[in-house]
């Protein structure tokens, strides 16, 4: 695989979405920065919070769009062109909604399943889906017409635990995945069970 060298962590700007469920790819992205040493400052160039990283001994650009969750595409473009990022160069973080909370997967390509983020991301890259992606779960809420007040909330306080512990989880994982290992980063990431679960025999 390329060597990755940008993380974007998708979610809504605005105190009124803070530890919202749809910013979960941003909380992984803030504790990254955090665990790296280093704070994300707004950059107006590329519309979004940005770091420049060192982890696992790998040079990483950190990037939180500034944008609503449906304009993703403007900020990254904006990165990735100034950058010349290649797509097969970018992890996209942010939340799934066929994941339960405190379990996480890494993805290569694949359709954007419904997520304004995603959906944005492909079309300013003109098409293109060759990205790599951390699904961070949160759980559905059951019911189509529910998921928009639901991804909007905050998660209850087993939930936000739960997330909290698999994006330390996906963060220890990182380091195989930026080596070039995409089987054994999933390996060890998807084998993680949900707190209250025990794994299958």
């Amino acid at each position: 695989m390329a060597k990755l060298r940008l993380i974007v962590g998708l979610g809504n700007p605005g105190k009124e979405y803070e530890g919202t469920r749809h910013n979960a790819g941003a909380l992984f992205v803030r504790e990254l920065a955090r665990q790296a040493g280093q704070s994300l400052t707004s950059d107006a160039k590329f519309f979004g919070q940005c770091a420049h990283i060192t982890f696992a001994q790998q040079d990483l650009r950190l990037l939180i769009p500034s944008t609503f969750m449906n304009r993703s595409g403007q900020s990254l473009a904006a990165m990735a062109h100034f950058y010349r990022f290649m797509p097969e160069q970018i992890l996209i973080a942010h939340d799934e909604l066929d994941i339960n909370p405190g379990q996480a997967r890494f993805k290569h390509g694949g359709g954007h399943g419904g997520h304004n983020g995603l959906r944005d991301i492909v079309s300013a890259l003109g098409g293109n889906k060759d990205f790599y992606r951390l699904r961070v779960g949160i759980g559905h809420p059951g019911h189509a017409s529910r998921v928009s007040g639901y991804v909007l909330s905050k998660p209850s306080g087993a939930d936000k635990m739960a997330i909290d512990a698999i994006i330390e989880d996906a963060i220890r994982a990182l380091p195989l995945l930026l080596a070039g290992d995409l089987v054994k980063a999933m390996t060890q990431l998807h084998s993680i069970e949900p707190p209250g679960q025990s794994p299958a025999n």
